[in-house]
């Protein structure tokens, strides 16, 4: 009976170390994410001078864009027209909103 009690608990121990240790591991860090809202449809996207998204429809799907973390410039183009210009910084993990508004921001 004594030895039952001793395999029960090493057993308990053993179980509760191996929950311990997987809870003990790290998690993916979030994504680095610039998201745009309010872009006209059919505007481009631009990240730093790289076009990176389409604006779909207007108000309705914003664009969510990986970046790096760190200092950024957002532009909205519509064909040669500069319509929206921002300049942000985004931390690691962070998940910055860039809302479009009517009119041209410098």
């Amino acid at each position: 009976m004594q030895r039952l009690r001793v395999l029960v608990l090493l057993t308990l121990l053993c179980l509760s170390a191996c929950g311990w240790i997987h809870s003990r591991r790290s998690h993916a860090p979030d994504p680095t994410q610039i998201v745009v809202t309010g872009a006209p449809a059919g505007a481009l996207v631009f990240i730093d001078g790289v076009q990176a998204g389409e604006a779909t429809v207007a108000n309705n799907y914003p664009q969510t864009l990986d970046v790096t973390a760190g200092a950024h410039t957002v532009e909205i183009r519509a064909g040669n027209a500069l319509v929206y210009r921002e300049d942000t910084y985004v931390g690691a993990g962070e998940h910055r909103v860039i809302n479009v508004l009517s009119g041209f921001k410098r």
